[in-house]
């Protein structure tokens, strides 16, 4: 990122003036903040700076900040503090690297986009999802789009066992219209994490929803009926009246990060009634007898797919 890639959008104080703000966009050493009246900086970063509880703190998309405006700087301004996170929705480092990446952080909800057809969806990828958002104690939304490519009973079938897990379903088109409306509402003030495979339509639909965000969008190709990315890191775009759109990086950039074996039947809300009756405090709900959650899916009371979910999840993890 160039210096001059941003430049103030009204005139900053000059002197040792204090200025909050969220972090929008950058990496490494050069941070894109909004001030919390509305002017984009850019920021630099000196030294480690320390959270509440001593806790080093690496800066991601999503913190707020408190800066400095130099004096001796024509633009610019150096952050002084992170504040403390409410959330973070985290990622393995790359590169073979100990430890975890920030992808966003202060998040209030997820909004996980997959399409009714083109690309055809995968349940268990939403799954996988799905358990990230609750092992980071994270509300999400699924958003079924394209839903004009197939019928209304159609779209509700390829999601039903997630919306009877008690996850909110909104049925979207951008060229139909039908469910914008409802979606806009469940955003409007919030900050929102958006996310799924690539080529269901996050970013036709976001611009449609709020009209000037301009997310970069890309075409399905018919060869493969895959998308291609179009996002490489974090963004946050304000929304008109308060909140965030995160625009992440695609879905297979996430993994299970940080999932204990032990944890993962928790994150399915559904499983949760039957984890503390089986005959095993340890019961791992895969081979043990008196497995309470077993029984529930033998008796239909929760759906095979999502248990088939869970244990292709925690082999995962276990290997």
């Amino acid at each position: 990122m160039s210096s001059g890639a941003v430049a103030l959008t009204q005139p900053m104080p000059a002197g040792d003036i204090v200025v909050d703000g969220v972090v929008v966009q950058g990496t490494g050493g050069q941070w894109i903040v909004r001030t919390d009246g509305g002017a984009r900086v850019m920021a630099s970063l000196r030294g480690r700076l320390k959270q509440e509880g001593d806790e080093v703190l690496k800066l991601a998309v999503g913190d707020r900040v408190t800066m400095l405006v130099d004096p001796n700087e024509t633009v610019g301004c150096t952050i002084t503090r992170i504040h403390p996170r409410s959330s973070k929705l985290a990622r393995r480092a790359p590169g073979g690297a100990r430890g975890e990446r920030v992808v966003v952080a202060n998040l209030d909800q997820v909004l996980v986009v997959f399409a009714a057809a083109r690309p055809e969806p995968h349940p268990r990828m939403l799954d996988r999802f799905l358990v990230i958002a609750e092992a980071n104690d994270i509300a999400a939304r699924i958003v079924v789009n394209k839903c004009e490519l197939v019928s209304e009973a159609e779209a509700k079938a390829l999601f039903a066992d997630q919306e009877a897990a008690g996850y909110p379903v909104h049925y979207t088109s951008v060229h139909t219209g039908v469910g914008l409306d409802s979606l806009r509402e469940q955003l409007a003030g919030r900050n929102t994490a958006l996310s799924g495979p690539s080529g269901v339509g996050k970013s036709s639909l976001m611009n449609t929803l709020f009209p000037g965000l301009n997310l970069r969008t890309a075409a399905i190709s018919d060869s493969v009926n895959k998308g291609r990315h179009t996002t490489v890191g974090a963004v946050l775009h304000p929304l008109p009246g308060g909140g965030f759109i995160a625009d992440t990086p695609g879905l297979r950039e996430v993994g299970l990060w940080g999932i204990e074996a032990r944890d993962i039947s928790w994150c399915f809300p559904e499983f949760r009634p039957f984890l503390n009756a089986c005959r095993f405090a340890d019961c791992m709900h895969l081979v043990e007898p008196g497995c309470a959650l077993r029984e529930a899916v033998e008796r239909g009371e929760v759906s095979a797919s999502r248990y088939d979910s869970f244990g292709r999840l925690l082999n995962e993890i276990e290997a």
